[in-house]
């Protein structure tokens, strides 16, 4: 009697099968929609850079003072915006954030604006009538955060003059002698910049003083800025001192030559860090660096 014939031997199932199986499947599904597929990832790569964007606050406009970081004001960032207008309390201004291409365009921005006040200066009602003549409505300038009291920020504020730099309107003020130096309120005393923001007010009013210009044609004014002098602003003279009385004459002549090229050397500095490009770029770094710190 024949033997029936061995049936015929099937391969053991396979564990791993199914997985090459739905790679492969997902892999055609991806070929045959790469269109669909590219997409999808364009879509996910703006959603993940908007999401980093609105992280670190890259690109936030700012319509009141408590949205500012307090580390913005400490450590003293520029900010550009647009004049509103002047009113008794101070000038209106609008934070112009940082823009993106596309991305800006999609969100709407909001409503609002910044209370600024010229830090270091008491204007006169002639110096008042001056400001609104000199700033035009929706003039772009920049703003340095030196303090803050209540709503109201004390800053610095520039403006550009000519293409590539700007000046200090508060400074600019207290040489035409519109106004009087006064102490920047919110400026801590062991800010880097303490001294340098009151000795070059006080630079900018020993002009006016010297030039009898705006306030300081009567003596009797010259008067009482020399008594204050000998009161709460001393120590700012003396650091401000660049010649002093001790030494021989040709060191205090070495002396001189040296001071002159260090000022030189420093006002050129001041207009290139008071470049536009710089202080966007600036103002980028300080948004980044105070997101990676909270």
């Amino acid at each position: 009697m024949a033997g029936q014939p061995a049936a015929a031997a099937t391969p053991p199932p396979n564990p791993d099968g199914a997985a090459p199986n739905v790679v492969a499947r997902i892999s055609q599904w991806a070929d045959d929609h790469l269109r669909l597929v590219r997409n999808i990832s364009t879509v996910m790569a703006v959603a993940g850079v908007m999401l980093l964007l609105r992280s670190v606050r890259l690109t936030s406009k700012f319509t009141r003072s408590s949205d500012i970081p307090v580390e913005f004001i400490r450590k003293n960032v520029k900010l550009r915006g647009r004049l509103h207008r002047i009113t008794e309390n101070g000038l209106e201004i609008e934070h112009i954030p940082i823009t993106l291409p596309v991305i800006s365009s999609w969100r709407k921005e909001p409503c609002g604006v910044l209370l600024i006040k010229l830090a270091g200066v008491e204007l006169t009602e002639t110096g008042k009538v001056w400001l609104q003549k000199e700033l035009k409505p929706s003039q772009v300038l920049w703003f340095q955060l030196l303090g803050k009291e209540n709503s109201a920020l004390f800053c610095y504020l520039l403006v550009n003059k000519g293409r590539f730099f700007s000046v200090s309107l508060n400074e600019e003020i207290l040489r035409r002698g519109l106004g009087k130096t006064v102490l920047v309120k919110g400026l801590s005393h062991n800010s880097k910049i303490y001294w340098r923001i009151h000795r070059n007010l006080l630079k900018a009013e020993l002009t006016a003083l010297r030039k009898g210009e705006g306030i300081w044609k009567e003596d009797s004014e010259k008067e009482s800025y020399l008594e204050k002098l000998k009161g709460s602003w001393r120590e700012i003279w003396k650091k401000d001192s660049y010649l002093k009385k001790n030494g021989s004459d040709s060191n205090l002549k070495k002396e001189s030559y040296y001071d002159r090229f260090k000022r030189s050397y420093e006002t050129w500095k001041e207009n290139m860090n008071n470049h536009s490009l710089v202080l966007k770029f600036r103002e980028l770094m300080s948004r980044i660096h105070f997101r990676r710190k909270e």
